[in-house]
């Protein structure tokens, strides 16, 4: 198996896991960018968030779910947060497995990239 994220899921890479369902796990991000960065993933292998959408609408609703559930988590409800998707190489995406970028506790910029 060669996506990382899928071997998150699996247990065969390690991870600081904050929020998983059955369907859904999030985790700390190796390299966070902000003070929450976290990424909320599927289980199952969907490359982009389009893929996801098109295979699984109610999982997209449970990644969507798990996000707001990881902002609770973080306690950045009430100062604000920023979901990511980036899809495609020219949206810098270097997982091909979907991935909820969940950021927050500083100011955001606009726009972004």
């Amino acid at each position: 198996m060669q996506c990382v994220f899928c071997r998150i899921v699996h247990g065969e890479l390690p991870a600081t896991v904050i929020h998983e369902t059955d369907s859904v796990l999030a985790f700390r991000d190796l390299s966070p960018q902000a003070a929450t960065h976290v990424l909320v993933i599927p289980k199952t292998h969907h490359t982009d968030v389009a893929a996801m959408t098109e295979a699984d609408p109610p999982l997209a609703g449970a990644v969507l779910a798990a996000a707001a559930e990881v902002a609770r988590i973080d306690r950045v409800v009430e100062s604000g947060y920023r979901l990511v998707f980036n899809t495609g190489r020219d949206a810098n995406q270097t997982v091909f497995h979907v991935h909820c970028h969940v950021l927050a506790g500083r100011p955001m910029t606009w726009p972004p990239g």
